[in-house]
């Protein structure tokens, strides 16, 4: 019975090649991108999940609940957490804390580095530049359950001066052989080389990414620094003993808060004591929660967001249930068509079991045709996507469940689709079936209208999503943000010149193409220098909390070359050892301090400093975060980024004649630069992502709709064959037939639109919520997605109902 259900079904696929065409194609499009999406959600839902003592690893956060902090953050309205604790956390952690097992401190920052990961071999001359460095306690090996290749967890960090490599670059550095002992060189620092204790595996789906883990056995980053808690740096991760109580944990642990950190200040008469007291706690967040459940944490590290593995896997449920929606409408379009087999079957004793066998056959066999088609057009198309998503996912056609679970897949979505249409054909009635009508469900629309009205509710928030996303960014790139980022060429690892740094700015600044050059290691982009202190006018910082604002270090013409302008007293002068005590606020800083006349006035870190010049506000961080103060030094020594602005149509010159100078300054390490532009829209690179995948998400979700429209109206032409035939030949205009059969369908699409608009604004304005700085989406948003939405679906009915408005009438009334 099985064998004659399929060939049956092969017959029908090969008789109507039309709409087999349709189903399969539609079909195969919403498996290609449902199979595309839930890939990205899997490989997303991985992240720190491998670890076998999983439920007992942990990451320190601070929690402060200080309103006037909360305010000027963006992604959190009761709290704002980080991590980065005193470099004495460790000790105080093991000692006093017998819940945990061990502790961990790391930094992923490359503070330490001076923004500069030049690396070699001992034996070579040629540095590379590399990325991923941190340092780290031994400890963080074992906790993270890190697998060695080369070397033991209890060894690879244990001795002064050590560091764990990645197979990666064991692979490119020491190709074939076992590096443990071999000596490397990092930033050209002869004197103090580093020894490879071990090699790891490479890590992938982890929130701490890492190529290089520098030992912090015998390390200090200045004298006393592991025992003051004056700065907090360092990142700490701990593994408790089974069965400890988080909760009472977190609790006990204030007790670091009263007895180190409040203690410090008190002992410093800084009035940051009060503050820590009054809002200051701590939370121990899972491993697993680290990469997609850290909205509104501030750290250094790699992450998700639950949010969008939720709307992926939700915009997956949806194209997935758009196809068989599609499949369904297609299936009872044909239905007049085969109303007179199903007569005829019943008339010769099929029951309607029999008949619903057939047709679920006949709906699996076009499922398992789609998926076959929609798994290799996810092979072919995987490339672009993860271009989009920017990931590296893979179809894992060899792994035992992939092809279980495609026949799963099959099965369910075949039974899926085909259940309504299978009940809905073999209920006719072969009474009503053999006189040429129809069964009386065949003229209720109101399930297929809803179904049009939801694809296209769909398709028009996801287009509206897309433009408001669109222009966004190009808001953001747009925006007047407080410094001129074109023709500005940044190049890097200039730290490596050392002494020669001026020489090197000067032979640059001699070029006809440049305009002026500058040096420092902070730079308004990603990727650079930010190191932050508490700030108070001076005589004040017994009296208050103080400012939080950055230090940047930069060369004299840094504003000059960067076009800030400067809006109140004056830049600072060339080689002018007078202003070696100055320094240029931003006008944040000048708000948040409350000074009326900045000028002349002297504000404190460490020291006192003499303001001498007020810089307009420039975005220096992604638009997310209110722009927060800054305090701008003349010391640009060991920078690790010259910027050089060049003249407009000479920048492939200036690049060519900069590298040559490099070269001779250099000649063992490479040329590397980016653009001041392109750096700085790399900030929103997730932001032009999302408005990506929305468009993507958009264009197929239109696709599948038009698709479903075209089998309704190809069911109403059929349905109305002998109407249209008759006003034909009563003198109606063919127009006015396409009006007949399209205008239902549009008035459909216009109360999706109505639907749909009032949820795409709320979605757009909640995604928009999340800048300080954004955009107030316009009526004219809305419109074109209506506009564009009843275009396609009029072009998508008007084919067909063209078609049908010029059909011969006779055709339709010969057997009247």
């Amino acid at each position: 019975m099985l064998k004659n259900n399929l060939k049956i079904a092969y017959r029908n696929i090969l008789k109507n090649k039309t709409y087999s065409f349709i189903k399969i194609s539609g079909f195969a499009i919403g498996i290609a991108a449902f199979i595309m999406i839930l890939l990205f959600v899997q490989d997303e839902l991985q992240y720190d999940r491998h670890y076998a003592q999983q439920d007992r690893i942990y990451r320190l956060l601070n929690v402060s609940t200080n309103p006037e902090f909360i305010q000027t953050q963006k992604e959190s309205s009761t709290a704002v957490k980080w991590m980065s604790f005193a470099a004495e956390i460790k000790d105080v952690l093991d000692r006093e804390y017998p819940e945990i097992e061990k502790s961990a401190r790391m930094i992923s920052r490359d503070w330490f580095l001076a923004g500069e990961n030049q690396f070699r071999r001992a034996d070579q001359t040629q540095s590379n530049f590399e990325e991923n460095f941190m340092y780290a306690d031994a400890s963080l090996l074992d906790i993270l359950e890190i697998p060695m290749l080369y070397g033991t967890q209890q060894e690879a960090l244990s001795q002064p001066r050590s560091l764990v490599i990645s197979k990666k670059i064991a692979d490119k550095y020491f190709p074939n052989q076992d590096p443990v002992g071999e000596r490397v060189i990092l930033n050209e620092n002869m004197e103090e080389a580093y020894t490879i204790g071990g090699v790891s595996e490479n890590i992938i789906q982890s929130h701490v990414q890492y190529d290089f883990i520098l030992t912090m056995e015998g390390e200090e980053f200045w004298p006393g620094e592991q025992t003051d808690w004056c700065c907090q740096n360092y990142d700490v991760l701990v593994r408790l003993y089974p069965n400890v109580d988080v909760a009472a944990l977190e609790e006990k642990l204030l007790g670091v808060k009263e007895d180190y950190m409040i203690k410090y200040n008190l002992d410093t008469q800084n009035p940051l004591a009060e503050i820590l007291q009054k809002y200051r706690t701590f939370e121990l967040q899972p491993i697993g929660d680290a990469y997609l459940k850290s909205q509104g944490v501030f750290d250094s590290y790699q992450h998700g967001d639950i949010r969008v593995v939720r709307l992926f896997g939700a915009i997956a449920g949806f194209i997935l249930l758009l196809a068989c929606i599609n499949f369904i409408n297609l299936f009872t379009a044909k239905a007049s068509n085969r109303a007179k087999e199903v007569g005829v079957r019943k008339v010769v004793g099929s029951v309607k079991s029999d008949l619903v066998r057939q047709f679920l056959t006949e709906s699996s066999l076009y499922a398992a045709i789609s998926i076959v088609i929609g798994a290799a057009l996810s092979f072919f198309t995987l490339p672009f996507f993860n271009r989009l998503a920017d990931k590296s996912l893979e179809l894992p056609l060899l792994e035992w469940w992939f092809a279980p679970a495609l026949l799963v897949l099959t099965l369910f979505i075949g039974l899926l689709a085909g259940t309504y249409p299978s009940f809905y054909l073999s209920a006719f009635k072969p009474i009503h079936v053999l006189k040429g009508e129809l069964s009386r469900g065949s003229k209720n629309t109101r399930l297929r209208s809803t179904m049009v009205v939801f694809q296209f509710v769909v398709s028009i928030v996801l287009i509206i999503s897309a433009v408001v996303v669109y222009s966004q960014m190009q808001f953001i790139l747009n925006r007047k943000i407080g410094f001129d980022k074109e023709q500005v060429l940044m190049v890097q690892g200039a730290s490596a010149l050392g002494d020669r740094s001026e020489a090197f700015k000067q032979e640059v600044d001699r070029l006809l193409a440049v305009e002026s050059v500058t040096s420092s290691s902070s730079f308004p982009v990603d990727g650079t220098m930010r190191n932050g202190n508490q700030w108070w006018i001076e005589g004040q910082q017994n009296v208050n909390q103080g400012v939080s604002g950055q230090n940047w270090r930069v060369a004299d013409n840094y504003l000059s070359t960067m076009k800030m302008k400067i809006v109140e007293g004056r830049n600072f002068y060339e080689d002018s050892s007078a202003d070696s005590i100055s320094v240029i606020v931003n006008q944040t800083m000048v708000k948040k301090l409350g000074l009326d006349d900045p000028i002349g006035k002297q504000i404190r870190n460490f020291r006192p400093w003499n303001i001498i010049g007020v810089v307009e506000d420039f975005h220096y961080e992604n638009m997310r975060a209110e722009i927060q103060p800054i305090v701008l030094f003349s010391r640009s020594d060991n920078s690790a980024i010259i910027a050089a602005r060049i003249n407009g149509n000479e920048m492939s010159k200036a690049v060519s004649e900069i590298e040559n100078i490099w070269n001779e300054f250099m000649p063992n390490q490479g040329f590397r630069y980016t653009f001041l532009d392109e750096s700085y829209a790399e900030m929103y690179e997730d932001t032009k992502r999302t408005g990506d995948i929305f468009a993507a998400c958009a264009i197929l979700a239109i696709l599948i709709a038009c698709l479903g429209l075209f089998a309704l109206i190809t069911f109403l032409a059929k349905q109305k064959s002998r109407e249209i035939g008759i006003r034909k030949v009563l003198g109606a205009s063919v127009s006015s037939l396409v009006s007949l059969l399209s205008i239902d369908f549009l008035k459909l699409v216009l109360l999706a639109f109505v639907i749909a608009a009032p949820i795409a604004w709320y979605a757009m304005n909640a995604w928009l919520d999340k800048f300080t700085y954004s955009i107030h989406i316009q009526w004219w948003v809305f419109a074109l997605a209506g506009v564009a939405a009843i275009g396609i679906a009029f072009f998508t009915v008007s084919f067909q109902s063209v078609k049908a408005a010029l059909a011969n009438p006779v055709k339709s009334l010969r057997n009247e």
